[in-house]
């Protein structure tokens, strides 16, 4: 049964909306773009592109190539969040459905979350099975984080501890990803949300400019009495970080800027105060860590770089 009270639907001119949040990623938005016609069959939908002050030439691209997706063209990076919530305000679906401009879509696809959300009236939000470009699974559903996992989650000490069995719960690895499950929370790489939970719990929170936006999101809803699914019948390809990887330093800054934001937020009301520091020193600590990683692997490349050109050299 579900707990939260949903709200009568207005009227609607669409089923979904796709919002699509880009930044200088303009190939990918066109491949993007490109291939919603086979993932929609069965359902009327809207594009909405938010363009976060892109210099590739992405917003000309869509006035051109897709005149009928509605393009709001930023004139500063305005963040992920915000940019979001700008297309979430002037879309009519029933459903809004988040979607990276680095993703391409399988038959269907959006035609099995509509389906799905239709059949599972006290589910806000879904996400489909992710794949990798090399068409491996894409861990896209998961629990919510702990503080051990914030540690050993992608910084050197994931390396010791391999088989950490606080990864592998958070990440459901040990779990079937054929089959539908709830969740704690979705990527928000591809997520399709019910408007009527978001009237209830309201739009991405605008302190995220980039990350923790959607487990923050997913968070809120299952607080109110919301279901988060997955939905593996729904296919999507995803290249990850291909606008982030741009700013490299500056993304990474924000991640751990955005996992401070979502402790103190969701975590710190229902902890001890003693936590606080705690978590201000372990996110600290995981971002030196994560930052020495990232200097070895790029001296390491510069030193590999340097032996071959010598070695060239010495052979010419």
């Amino acid at each position: 049964m579900c707990n939260a009270k949903i709200l009568p639907p207005p009227s609607k001119e669409v089923d979904v909306s796709i919002c699509i949040v880009n930044f200088n990623t303009k190939d990918d938005l066109d491949a993007c773009i490109a291939s919603l016609g086979r993932a929609v069959s069965s359902v009327s939908y809207e594009v909405i592109v938010v363009d976060n002050a892109s210099i590739d030439g992405s917003p000309e691209l869509v006035r051109t190539k897709y005149p009928w997706v509605k393009l709001i063209a930023n004139k500063r990076n305005v963040g992920y969040a915000t940019a979001c919530n700008q297309a979430i305000r002037v879309s009519s679906g029933r459903y809004i459905m988040l979607l990276n401009p680095d993703t391409i879509l399988h038959e269907g696809a959006i035609d099995e979350l509509v389906r799905f959300m239709d059949s599972h009236k006290c589910v806000a939000v879904a996400g489909p099975k992710l794949l990798n470009l090399d068409g491996t699974i894409q861990y896209s559903c998961r629990t919510f984080p702990t503080m051990l996992v914030g540690l050993l989650r992608r910084t050197p000490l994931e390396k010791l501890f391999p088989s950490s069995k606080a990864v592998k719960r958070y990440l459901l690895s040990n779990h079937s990803h054929d089959e539908p499950m709830e969740v704690d929370w979705v990527s928000g790489a591809a997520m399709i949300v019910r408007r009527e939970a978001i009237e209830t719990v309201g739009l991405l929170d605008e302190g995220y400019f980039m990350y923790c936006e959607d487990v923050d999101w997913c968070w809120r809803m299952r607080k109110a009495g919301f279901k988060v699914f997955y939905v593996p019948t729904s296919v999507i390809t995803h290249a990850i970080g291909r606008s982030s990887d741009q700013l490299f330093v500056p993304m990474l800054l924000q991640r751990h800027k955005s996992m401070l934001r979502f402790y103190f937020k969701n975590y710190m009301p229902i902890l001890p105060p003693i936590f606080a520091p705690i978590v201000v020193l372990g996110v600290g600590i995981r971002l030196v860590g994560v930052l020495s990683k990232v200097a070895v692997l790029r001296m390491a490349l510069k030193w590999r770089r340097w032996l071959k050109n010598a070695l060239s050299w010495r052979s010419g």
